[in-house]
Protein backbone atom coordinates (compact mmCIF):
# COMPACT_ATOMS: atom_id res chain seq x y z
CA UNK A 1 0.00 0.00 0.00
CA UNK A 2 1.18 3.19 -0.42
CA UNK A 3 2.59 5.38 2.37
CA UNK A 4 -0.40 7.92 2.37
CA UNK A 5 -2.39 5.38 3.41
CA UNK A 6 -0.72 5.37 6.79
CA UNK A 7 -2.01 8.67 7.08
CA UNK A 8 -5.76 8.21 7.19
CA UNK A 9 -7.90 8.70 8.60
CA UNK A 10 -6.77 12.40 9.32
CA UNK A 11 -8.86 14.38 11.56
CA UNK A 12 -8.00 18.02 10.49
CA UNK A 13 -8.98 16.70 6.78
CA UNK A 14 -12.04 15.15 8.01
CA UNK A 15 -13.18 18.68 10.26
CA UNK A 16 -12.57 20.71 6.80
CA UNK A 17 -16.41 21.88 5.98
CA UNK A 18 -18.16 19.60 8.52
CA UNK A 19 -20.41 22.38 9.36
CA UNK A 20 -21.50 22.92 5.90
CA UNK A 21 -21.31 19.16 4.81
CA UNK A 22 -23.01 17.69 7.37
CA UNK A 23 -26.48 19.05 7.57
CA UNK A 24 -26.58 18.65 3.50
CA UNK A 25 -25.00 14.62 4.21
CA UNK A 26 -27.88 14.39 6.68
CA UNK A 27 -30.91 15.97 4.43
CA UNK A 28 -29.97 13.79 1.48
CA UNK A 29 -29.36 10.91 2.92
CA UNK A 30 -32.88 10.00 4.56
CA UNK A 31 -34.90 6.83 3.49
CA UNK A 32 -37.06 8.98 1.16
CA UNK A 33 -35.94 13.03 0.57
CA UNK A 34 -37.99 15.50 -0.01
CA UNK A 35 -36.81 19.04 -0.59
CA UNK A 36 -37.49 21.39 -3.18
CA UNK A 37 -36.14 20.74 -6.92
CA UNK A 38 -34.80 17.16 -5.40
CA UNK A 39 -36.25 14.05 -3.78
CA UNK A 40 -37.08 10.62 -3.86
CA UNK A 41 -38.54 9.18 -7.47
CA UNK A 42 -37.70 5.69 -7.31
CA UNK A 43 -37.36 2.98 -4.46
CA UNK A 44 -36.14 -1.00 -4.59
CA UNK A 45 -36.12 -3.97 -2.59
CA UNK A 46 -34.34 -6.81 -2.93
CA UNK A 47 -34.87 -9.62 -0.98
CA UNK A 48 -33.02 -13.11 -1.37
CA UNK A 49 -33.63 -15.95 0.61
CA UNK A 50 -31.67 -19.27 1.17
CA UNK A 51 -32.60 -21.16 -1.41
CA UNK A 52 -31.86 -18.47 -3.89
CA UNK A 53 -35.22 -17.29 -4.31
CA UNK A 54 -34.99 -13.56 -5.04
CA UNK A 55 -38.38 -11.14 -5.33
CA UNK A 56 -37.60 -7.60 -6.87
CA UNK A 57 -39.68 -4.89 -5.91
CA UNK A 58 -39.31 -1.11 -7.17
CA UNK A 59 -41.81 1.61 -6.56
CA UNK A 60 -41.62 4.44 -9.32
CA UNK A 61 -43.01 8.31 -8.91
CA UNK A 62 -45.01 8.65 -11.76
CA UNK A 63 -45.02 12.37 -13.83
CA UNK A 64 -42.98 13.70 -10.65
CA UNK A 65 -46.70 13.55 -9.05
CA UNK A 66 -45.46 12.72 -4.84
CA UNK A 67 -48.86 11.20 -4.51
CA UNK A 68 -49.08 9.15 -7.68
CA UNK A 69 -46.54 5.53 -7.72
CA UNK A 70 -46.58 2.49 -9.55
CA UNK A 71 -44.85 -1.00 -8.21
CA UNK A 72 -43.66 -3.89 -9.73
CA UNK A 73 -42.70 -6.91 -8.35
CA UNK A 74 -39.96 -9.61 -9.72
CA UNK A 75 -39.57 -13.66 -8.59
CA UNK A 76 -36.91 -15.35 -10.24
CA UNK A 77 -34.38 -18.29 -8.75
CA UNK A 78 -30.38 -17.52 -9.07
CA UNK A 79 -28.30 -20.47 -10.85
CA UNK A 80 -25.87 -21.69 -8.76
Amino acid sequence: FPTFFSQLPDPAIEDQGKDYIRPILNQYAAVCVRCPGYGTRTNTVVLIDCQGRVTFTERNMINADVSQWETSTYEFKLHS
